[in-house]
């Protein structure tokens, strides 16, 4: 059995080509998908401002063979935003992702003596 890596992904895009009732919902959820909402999880959290509705970012963990990398992670959690946003009838454009390998990551603490 290989290994497996715990990862953090952040996908980013744009809205575009946004049918007016789907601009509207955005606008009337914005609040359920501001700064508070900014959370990793497996089915992913969207946030957004909304003025201007322009930028969002949807966060993943995604569990994936260590062997296949962060890149796979990265694809595995932009396929995963395009399904949701599609299904949500969201246009959009230009995702791109930003990896974080949690079993990778080193951690910083200070010493007692820094505090």
């Amino acid at each position: 059995m290989s290994e497996q890596h715990t990862y953090r992904v952040i996908v980013r895009g744009v809205w575009d080509g946004l049918a007016e009732e789907a601009r509207a919902r955005l606008l009337a959820e914005a609040a359920d998908h501001g700064l508070t909402s900014m959370r990793f999880s497996e089915e992913g959290t969207l946030s957004y401002e909304p003025s201007p509705l322009k930028h969002f970012s949807m966060r993943y963990v995604v569990v994936s063979d260590a062997a296949d990398g962060p890149e796979m992670a990265g694809a595995l959690a932009e396929d995963r935003a395009e399904t949701a946003l599609r299904a949500l009838g969201y246009g959009f454009a230009g995702l791109k992702s930003t990896v974080t390998d949690l079993d990778t990551m080193k951690i910083n603490r200070k010493s007692a003596s820094r505090r």
